[in-house]
Parts: structure tokens; sequence; C-alpha cells
């Protein structure tokens, strides 16, 4: 994992923040002891971290993730303020909601490696459902989105298989694999108008009969349960997914773009790709 007190989200991402800001704020509560417990889609409504269970103390994790937000917070500041709150809850340190007498565990117990998890995994979400809703307002101008990812040692493979493809912003491939795509996923996508493609010579893919669904484990133990993901045949015989539980894309399930405001021929397309929905 990066190392995330020297990465600036916000800037990095050139994204205004009042967007992403307003994503996070639109969701509600949900209290859940597994991650699986508040699945895919369902993160884009609800703020929750996996084993908290008191209210009050999801309330002040997510205050301090909106102030990293809006202020463009580095980790290193949301942690020096929520571990004493956190430490006065009682609720910091890996056994902190053990009973010591009876060893029944009330809740998962907070710590660094988590800190840091609940930051990246809030953060980087909101920024690209930010981008999303900047995309499609303007993509009668800039109709395509290009994935980019970081290609350096730490890049994942099916990260790095995905970087450079280009699709319309329309095209079913951006529902299961606009990023991020799993933990720690650094990956964007960019914007690009019919200019830059005819410039960068870029060539724009059609995900139709490439896209399927596969089972995955949802952990390396064994006997772990299987779940859905939406794999992408890049080459002949070769696949990419997202992460369990990262397939799908987290600005489509909280932005409802207003159609009305497209050109005409772009709202019959949207009805058309959107019938029933």
């Amino acid at each position: 994992m990066a190392d995330l007190s020297t990465i600036d989200l916000l800037y990095a991402l050139q994204l205004p923040p009042e967007k992403a800001i307003a994503y996070f704020r639109q969701k509600g509560f949900a209290i859940g002891w597994s991650w699986r417990d508040v699945w895919q889609e369902a993160h884009a409504k609800a703020f929750t971290v996996a084993g908290v269970m008191k209210m009050d103390v999801l309330v002040d994790i997510r205050q301090a993730v909106d102030k990293a937000l809006a202020s463009g917070q580095s980790y290193s500041d949301f942690e020096k303020e929520l571990i004493p709150v956190l430490q006065r809850r009682g609720w910091w340190g890996r056994d902190a909601q053990t009973n010591k007498e009876t060893g029944e565990v009330l809740g998962k117990g907070l710590s660094p490696w988590r800190l840091k998890t609940i930051y990246q995994n809030n953060l980087q979400p909101a920024y690209m459902a930010g981008r999303w809703k900047f995309f499609v307002d303007n993509q009668a101008n800039r109709p395509y989105l290009e994935y980019v990812a970081i290609m350096d040692k730490r890049t994942r493979p099916a990260h790095a298989a995905l970087n450079g493809l280009v699709f319309r912003i329309d095209d079913p491939f951006w529902q299961s694999f606009y990023p991020p795509n799993g933990y720690g996923c650094r990956c964007r996508a960019r914007s690009r108008s019919d200019d830059d493609v005819t410039s960068n010579n870029l060539n724009v893919g059609n995900s139709t009969g490439r896209l399927s669904v596969t089972q995955v484990p949802t952990s390396s133990k064994e006997g772990a349960p299987l779940v859905d993901v939406t794999r992408y045949e890049y080459q002949l015989g070769k696949y990419v997914a997202p992460d369990p539980g990262w397939s799908y894309n987290p600005g489509q399930s909280a932005w409802k773009p207003d159609v009305s405001q497209y050109p005409k021929d772009l709202q019959e397309q949207y009805r058309v790709r959107h019938q029933g929905n």
C-alpha cells in the first residue's frame, strides 16, 4: 500500500471538492459486522465501518472522514485527530471490544492499518464519484473515458492490463470497471473528446460480448464464500476482474443524470440503453 501520508488525493485527482463532498454527504448510515454486510452499490448510499456496532462511534469516524474530504487533510492529520476520539470511546486497539473475562467479541477495535483503509476507501470512491458526475454532465463534448493506471511496481497486473483502454462513457464496461477497483486502488479515468481520439490515435473499444460474470472467493482463506464479479476479456481467453466487492460504479450508483439536458440523439441512446431500469 502506498504511504497515504504523502498522497494528496484531492490535488492528484484534480477534482473540484464540492462534487466529492456532495457524494459523501448524501450517504446514510449502515451497521454491519463484516465488509460483506454492506455490499457493492450499497456503499454509494451508506457509510459503514465493518465491526463498528455503535452509532456514536460511527458518527465520529464519519465526521473525521468528512473533514478530511472537505479540507484535503492528509492521512497523518486524519489519524492524529481521530485516534484520541476513538481512545476515549474505548474503540482503539485490535482487542478493544473484547470482554477480558468472557472473551466475547462485541465489536472490532480499530488499528492504524484499519484507519488507513477507512481513509483510502472513503476518499477515493468519493473523488471518483464526483468525477463521474462531471464526466456525465459533459459527455456531449467529451463522450469517451480512458482508464488510467499508475504504472509502477505496485500496480496490480489486472489494473495494468486495463491501462489505456478507451470506451464511450455509456459503454457497460464502466458499470463494473470504473475505478477504484479494489482496496488501495490508485487508478482513475480521464475524459476524452473526438479530437483527442483522432489526434492521439486512440482505439475506442466496445465491450459487447466481452463482459461476463464469474465467481471468486472473498479471501484467500480455505472455504471462503464465493461472490459474483464482472470480468472483461481484454485479450482472447484472458480476463481481468475487480476485487470482490468492487465490481460496481460508485458514481453511477449515486448520481442520476438529468437526461433532459442531453442533445436529442444522446437522450434517445440513454433511453435505449437504460430501458426498464
